[in-house]
């Protein structure tokens, strides 16, 4: 797992982005990346940009290991049909990313966390692994324990995101049901993504 709980905005400012779109980053005041030479941006090389892709896709699930990363990789590739698409679809049936986007949480950090600590049910089970691939139909819903976390009650009443249409959600019940896996225009990124770059990376 890496190590970016602590200082989760780092990779913001090294990739001059907002990657979810939040108020607090500190790229909306600053758009340049940390230390004394942050201000010293060149233009990147082909291998540059797709490393730069890379790193973006992976920073915005959170705490994705390169190693974890490579493997969705080589899974996507494995599968019928484009691999960048199974790439993102694969990422998005993430149990915490399916838990972020439901809004059951703020964060993609906290999501992790969230299901770490085993406050989420699968089809009436508790699963406490973040990287559980979720399928479509499966029912998520906070444990009725958790239900009543300020984590949890902050995070249904922000008015940050919108639940994307590939899922349906109760946040009186706090359970949702993943309806159908999504193509990469159907996900709610705050900047633009670029699997295809991805692929690029790792097929080089």
């Amino acid at each position: 797992m890496s190590k970016r709980l602590a200082s989760k905005y780092k990779i913001n400012r090294r990739l001059g982005e907002n990657l979810w779109g939040r108020p607090k980053s500190p790229v909306n005041t600053r758009q340049y990346g940390p230390g004394q030479h942050g201000q010293r941006r060149k233009k990147p090389s082909d291998f540059g940009t797709q490393l730069m892709a890379k790193q973006k896709l992976k920073g915005y699930y959170g705490n994705i290991s390169e190693k974890q990363f490579r493997k969705y990789y080589a899974e996507a590739s494995r599968r019928k049909g484009d691999t960048s698409e199974n790439l993102i679809g694969l990422l998005e049936r993430r149990l915490d990313a399916v838990v972020y986007r439901m809004k059951f949480v703020p964060t993609v950090f906290a999501a992790r966390q969230f299901v770490n600590h085993g406050h989420v049910k699968v089809n009436g089970k508790r699963v406490n692994i973040p990287s559980y691939q979720v399928r479509e139909g499966d029912v998520i819903e906070v444990k009725d324990k958790s239900r009543e976390m300020p984590l949890v009650l902050l995070a249904i009443e922000s008015s940050e995101r919108d639940v994307p249409d590939y899922m349906e959600v109760n946040h009186k019940k706090l359970a949702g049901t993943f309806l159908r896996t999504p193509k990469l225009a159907d996900v709610p990124y705050p900047v633009q993504m670029e699997p295809n770059l991805v692929i690029e990376f790792y097929s080089r």
